[in-house]
Formats: structure tokens, C-alpha cells, sequence
């Protein structure tokens, strides 16, 4: 009895196990029958929502990726636009000069010759800035307007040493350009220089500022060209007396000369700082030539640690003489600015008049002391 009670309960197991079994196969037999018909229309609709979805983010990338392009173009363009009005804003007041000069040759023959330069419109009655070098010796000076319109002009002054000359034509209403200071320059702005290389009038070329305060010794009877300003922007022979301008179409100096070993523009350029430039020029108006301002100091070699510049001598009766300076004192400020070596006392200077009060302190024997100088026209050599 006990035997058969045993069989019976094996044999219910085995009915059990084999049930589920099957249960289990059935299901892994309907379940893809089940997924390809009784849910069907589900994973259709689910495929649909996600090619939406991928066809959305496409069309966003896409849209991304139009801006990504079209924002550099209205980038240039909004660039583009800024410089042709600026240009077209400053071209009235620049100018073609035609100089014509009359030079003795080896054999005592005088003969004209011809030359070419640039000019910047300084007030609207006529008076121009443009170098020294390009105006100073010219028999004949011939003014070109933008509209083509000719000028005979005349020399007023110039200033060989700062290389600033202003020239008149008897005209009125000309558009006047606008100067700022080279205190408002930074290096690596945008530069555009505007004049007639070799002939080519209303030519416009752009760069960055280079560098600001270079000093160049010109030639060995004048003084240094302080305080220009560097650019890579093309400058060539005929840009001389032409603007240096800032992206507000100020001018910020008047361009110069190059340094290049051909005579042709190889991205080294300069010009004369518009503060220096306008002060000359008035200088010129005023009183026909430049006054250029005088301390009455000899300047030596500094070997001390303090920075400035070391007075090697006192001129008798001048006014660094009546304000107290003696030898071996050393100039470090000039109205509050930095002095740090001879050229950056010259460049200062050079900013102001005979006549003007200015601030210098210096160093003498562990003390720093502030003399008031009133400066004087330098006396000719």
C-alpha cells in the first residue's frame, strides 16, 4: 500500500513537471506569432514615431549647422559694409599731391623732375597735412581732390625733424577728417592707410598696429623720428603724408616711411603719431613754422637701476637751469607719464608748445622731487 502511494505521488509529479513544460514551450512558440501579428500595428506605429524623431533631430542639426554657416558670412558682411562706408567717409578728405622740383644735374643742367605723395584734408579752408619730405623742396605743388577737381597749393611750413608739413588750397567747405589720440590706439587693432602708391590715387589697404612708440634715427642732422607707430598695412612710395586710420575712420597717424631693402612695401611701415602731427600743423598755421619745445638738457647713458633718463648736463640759463635740475639727475615722469628713455622725453616734448608748464619729477640722491619747467622754441643750431 505504501509502494503504490509512492507511484502515485512520482507519477503526480510528473504530470506537473511535464505541464509546465509545455507552458513554457508554447509560450517561446506563440511568441513570435504573437509579435508578428497580434502586435503588429504597435511596433508599426512605434517605428513611425522614431523616423519622426530622427527626421526632427536631422532637421535641427541641419538648422544648426545653416547658422553655423550663415553666421560667419553676415559676420564678413557686416565687416565689409563697416569699412566701404568708412572709406567712403574719409575719401573727400584725402588727397593726390603732384610735386614738381627742379634739381642740377653733374653738369650744372636744371632739370624738372617729378614726384608723388598723399595728403590729409586738416581743415575746411583748405589746409592739408602731408611730410615734410614730400613737400618741402617743391617748386610746384598740384592738389588732387577725390572728385578729380585740381588745386595749385602752397607751402605754409615744415617741419623737417618730425617730417610734418601743411600745404593750403584756396578752397572752402572741404570735408575736414577727424584725429584722435594715439593714447586711444591699442596694438593689434585694425589700421587702413589711404593714399596714391606709385601714382595710384584713392588707394586703400588694411592691416593691424603693429606696435606703437617705435624710434627711428633718420638721418644723422636731425633729430629721431619718435613715438610712430607700426603697420603691416601697405604702405609704398606716394602713401607718404597719407592718414593711418582707425575702424572709426580716425586718423591716427600720418603715414611715413617703410623699412625694406627693395624700396617696396614688405609689412613694415610707419607712421607719425596724429598727436604729434596735429600740434606741428598747428604750430605751422600759427606761426608758419614748428616751435619745437626745449628743456635745455644734455642726456647721458643711465647705469643706475632707476629707470628714466640721466642727466649728463645743465644748460646755463635755460629752463631746466632755472628750475632747479642739476647733473646726474634723473628725469622719470614727465606730466605724470612714464619717461623711460631719451626717445619717450623726445616723443613727450614734441606733444607740446614753447611756452607750456609742464611737470617733471626726478630722482636725485635717494629722493624723488617735482620741478615745474616752462619750455622754450629750441634754439637753432
Amino acid at each position: 500500500m505504501k509502494k503504490n502511494r509512492i507511484n502515485l505521488t512520482a507519477i503526480v509529479f510528473l504530470l506537473v513537471l511535464l505541464t509546465c513544460v509545455a507552458v513554457i514551450f508554447t509560450g517561446c512558440l506563440l511568441k513570435p506569432l504573437f509579435d508578428l501579428n497580434i502586435g503588429a500595428d504597435d511596433k508599426e506605429e512605434v517605428k513611425e514615431e522614431e523616423a519622426a524623431a530622427v527626421e526632427d533631430r536631422a532637421e535641427e542639426e541641419d538648422y544648426k549647422l545653416e547658422d553655423k554657416k550663415e553666421s560667419p558670412a553676415l559676420t564678413l558682411d557686416g565687416f565689409n559694409d563697416a569699412i566701404t562706408r568708412l572709406v567712403e567717409d574719409i575719401t573727400p578728405s584725402v588727397v593726390n599731391i603732384q610735386v614738381t622740383v627742379r634739381q642740377e644735374d653733374i653738369f650744372g643742367n636744371i632739370r624738372e623732375g617729378e614726384g608723388i605723395g598723399s595728403g590729409i584734408i586738416y581743415s575746411s579752408d583748405g589746409y592739408i597735412i602731408t611730410n615734410s619730405h614730400v613737400a618741402s623742396k617743391a617748386e610746384e605743388l598740384l592738389v588732387t581732390l577725390y572728385d578729380g577737381t585740381e588745386y595749385e597749393a602752397e607751402l605754409i611750413g615744415e617741419n623737417e625733424d618730425t617730417d610734418i608739413a601743411v600745404i593750403k588750397i584756396m578752397a572752402d567747405n572741404l570735408k575736414e577728417a577727424s584725429f584722435t589720440s594715439i593714447e586711444n590706439v591699442r596694438v593689434g587693432e585694425i589700421a587702413i592707410a589711404v593714399g596714391s602708391p606709385f601714382g595710384l590715387t584713392q588707394t586703400v589697404t588694411t592691416g593691424v598696429v603693429s606696435a606703437k612708440g617705435r624710434d627711428i634715427s633718420a638721418y644723422a642732422d636731425t633729430i629721431p623720428m619718435v613715438d610712430l607707430v607700426q603697420t603691416d598695412a601697405a604702405i609704398n612710395q606716394g602713401n607718404s603724408g597719407g592718414p593711418l586710420l582707425n575702424s572709426s575712420g580716425q586718423v591716427i597717424g600720418i603715414n611715413t616711411i617703410i623699412l625694406s631693402p627693395s624700396g617696396a612695401n614688405i609689412g613694415i611701415g610707419f607712421a607719425i603719431p596724429s598727436d604729434t602731427a596735429v600740434n606741428i600743423a598747428r604750430q605751422i598755421i600759427e606761426y608758419g613754422e614748428a616751435k619745437i619745445p626745449f628743456i635745455g638738457i644734455e642726456m647721458g647713458e643711465n647705469t643706475t637701476d632707476i629707470v628714466g633718463v640721466y642727466v649728463a648736463g645743465v644748460m646755463q640759463g635755460y629752463p631746466a637751469d632755472r628750475a632747479g635740475i642739476k647733473k646726474g639727475d634723473i628725469i622719470t615722469e614727465f606730466n605724470g607719464e612714464e619717461i623711460m628713455d631719451p626717445y619717450k622725453l623726445l616723443a613727450q616734448l614734441l606733444r607740446h608748445n614753447a611756452g607750456d608748464i609742464v611737470s617733471l619729477k626726478i630722482y636725485r640722491d635717494g629722493d624723488y622731487l617735482v620741478k615745474d619747467v616752462e619750455l622754450i622754441e629750441k634754439p637753432s643750431s
